[in-house]
């Protein structure tokens, strides 16, 4: 992850993206979408390892350009500009090549993307139908876990959709915390399996469901690390900057399971539609090959999932309701606490077009020993405004 200070120079960042040196010589083949998504918000109180803060703040201010390289690859670059602690921050979250002619359903991509585990991860935040990712996203990934990699991806020629993929990452932000800087990470951190399958049922509706596997080399806490279980990248830290998109919580190995179901009258989404989805993730072998058996958590585990509904009603106005939990063991000295977190919320969308949204969401959170978080209300208004070419959102 690159983070730079509020001496960054928005202008020059646009006008590197429009430079014509950046175009390929046949603009037949080359036609790059160039936008920008400007997110800002108002919450009433503090969320645990959400993205948001209280008070006034900006969101994901995201700049991207995507084209055909050529008939053989396809490009994409997508820059985000974030406001934390009073200083604005430059992420460089995408920028990847893909195979576009390889044969026989496969395709490779290389260079920082989105992984695609899971059923939300690989969308970008502001595709949401909420202010923040579910607790167990902020927990376990940082929110939306994106790094530098490559993937190698399968898709079968069955009748049902059905797609296989393998990832491998660098994983800096999945790395258990080095506060003395004593341990040797390994250079490739991450692995992932994934498959999806999914079709349609009747003229109305189609599903998908997945499996997930995450292996993470450097997961593994150690004693004299005082309970810092999070995976913050040296440099970040050494910044005293807490705001690095990185795991809180980190396993050897992390299980999911998705689902998700959508309705639209004969298909077609702009009217009316309904979205019901979920997902499930457990995290573990985390605990020190050290541990005294006595200092050992009352689960070896940390687990999370959320059952989430939106209900698009008419053109202009969707309603959403999310349920969410993570339950997590975090490390203090030689010993683990259990501690738990509920979220409740009621998200209503007024949507002008497909361009642009105000949101109106309500949170109740209740947790144990969690953070410090108490049980509290949370308000937030939102509003997510699409600027340019935009590409179609995922399914």
């Amino acid at each position: 992850m690159t983070v730079f200070n509020n001496r960054i120079s928005l202008v020059a960042l646009a006008c590197a993206f429009a430079s014509p040196t950046l175009f390929a010589a046949d603009s037949s083949l080359t036609n790059p979408a160039i936008s920008a998504v400007l997110n800002g918000y108002y919450q009433t109180a503090e969320r645990p390892l959400a993205e948001t803060a209280e008070g006034f703040g900006l969101g994901e201010t995201e700049l991207a350009m995507s084209a055909n390289i050529d008939d053989m690859f396809y490009g994409k670059v997508t820059a985000v500009v974030e406001m934390h602690d009073g200083e604005t921050e430059l992420n460089l979250e995408e920028a990847f090549i893909q195979t576009m002619a390889m044969p026989a359903g496969f395709s490779i991509r290389g260079g920082r993307f989105l992984s695609d585990i899971g059923y939300l991860n690989n969308q970008h935040l502001h595709t949401d139908s909420f202010t923040d990712r579910p607790i167990a996203y902020r927990a376990f990934f940082g929110g939306h876990y994106f790094d530098d990699g490559v993937r190698l991806n399968f898709v079968a020629p069955t009748d049902l959709y059905w797609t296989i993929g393998a990832e491998a990452f660098k994983g800096d932000s999945m790395r258990a915390a080095d506060e003395h800087g004593e341990r040797e990470f390994k250079n490739v951190g991450v692995y992932t399996f994934y498959t999806k399958i999914g079709g349609d049922i009747g003229d109305n509706s189609s599903w998908q469901a997945g499996l997930s596997y995450l292996r993470n080399e450097n997961a593994q806490v150690t004693p004299h690390e005082e309970g810092e279980e999070h995976g913050h990248e040296e440099e970040v830290a050494e910044e005293g900057h807490d705001h690095s998109h990185a795991a809180s919580y980190t396993g050897k190995n992390t299980y999911g399971a998705d689902f998700v179901y959508k309705w639209a009258p004969n298909g077609n989404y702009k009217y009316q539609n309904l979205t019901l989805s979920g997902e499930y993730y457990r995290v573990t072998d985390f605990v020190p090959s050290d541990l005294h058996p006595e200092d050992a958590p009352s689960k070896d585990y940390h687990q999370g999932w959320y059952l989430s509904s939106v209900y698009q009603f008419t053109p202009s106005w969707s309603a959403g309701v999310r349920y969410g939990e993570v339950d997590t063991q975090e490390l203090h000295g030689d010993h683990f606490h259990g501690q738990k977190l509920k979220e409740s919320e009621v998200s209503l969308a007024w949507h002008s077009s497909h361009f642009s949204t105000v949101r109106f969401q309500y949170t109740n959170q209740k947790g144990t020993n969690f953070d410090g978080i108490e049980d509290d209300n949370v308000f937030t208004v939102q509003y997510i405004m699409s600027l340019g070419a935009h590409g179609a959102h995922q399914f």
